[in-house]
């Protein structure tokens, strides 16, 4: 789809388009979302002072999302060759500040370093290079593998989509979890936040099996079966990255 049409559609945000133009764009395919509820006090210290955590009925979320990104490029120009294609892991939490939600990253793990160190320079994120692998064994299962060079994240899962696709009301947890449109990150004690926008999510259900998770450091995830979903592909589109001056 073509970004002025995606950009007709903005019913599903919860707060209005950012001004001015985006300028780069990148599709995820194969999205799991994999989500663990927690008290507010297990993740309060974890993010920045100047963020609040953001809660659904009182209690606090934190994701893991592997995918693969491609037609990763600026606007107005084409895909870098062999630049362009990648696996990433994120792991994040959710925020608000002065009451606009949004998302805030402990870690994305990405298989491309000219990505890694891009976005930890000009846009102040907490990226790591990993060795990472999405197979896709046929069409419903997906293997995913991520090692991060020097250590300290690991994944191993199988996942699978097992419903049809489906789009939630915005009262309902899976919109929570997924309908997000600003990131949060800090740099040398100044918050800054970038924009984005999509399509609503076409959520199916998902079933997954982490073999090995050593992705979230220092948070201990309850003893519950995660809340899982699946997104096949979403255009998403960028604006810039913003300090907030208070």
């Amino acid at each position: 789809m073509k970004p002025e049409s995606i950009l007709k559609h903005t019913e599903h945000r919860p707060f209005p388009l950012p001004r001015g133009p985006w300028f780069m764009t990148q599709t995820w395919n194969h999205v799991l979302f994999a989500h663990w509820p927690l008290p507010v006090e297990a993740l309060q210290n974890h993010i920045p002072s100047c963020l609040d955590i953001d809660t659904y009925e009182e209690t606090a979320w934190i994701g893991i999302l592997p995918f693969f990104i491609d037609q990763f490029h600026a606007r107005f120009l084409p895909p870098i060759p062999r630049a362009s294609s990648f696996p990433e892991l994120n792991v994040r939490t959710y925020v608000k500040y002065r009451g606009i939600p949004g998302i805030y990253f402990f870690s994305l793990d990405a298989a491309q370093l000219l990505a890694v160190k891009g976005a930890r320079t000009f846009f102040h994120l907490p990226y790591f290079y990993a060795e990472m692998e999405l197979d896709r064994v046929d069409r419903k299962n997906i293997i995913f593998t991520s090692k991060r060079e020097g250590g300290g994240s690991e994944i191993l899962l199988h996942y699978r989509p097992v419903s049809r696709p489906f789009a939630c009301k915005k009262d309902t947890l899976e919109y929570w979890l997924t309908e997000r449109y600003r990131l949060y990150t800090t740099h040398k004690k100044s918050l800054y936040f970038q924009d984005i926008h999509h399509l609503q999510w076409p959520l199916q259900r998902a079933a997954a099996s982490f073999r090995k998770n050593s992705a979230i450091s220092g948070i201990e995830l309850p003893s519950v079966s995660p809340i899982l979903h699946y997104a096949d592909s979403q255009k998403v589109l960028f604006w810039p990255m913003h300090r907030i001056r208070k």
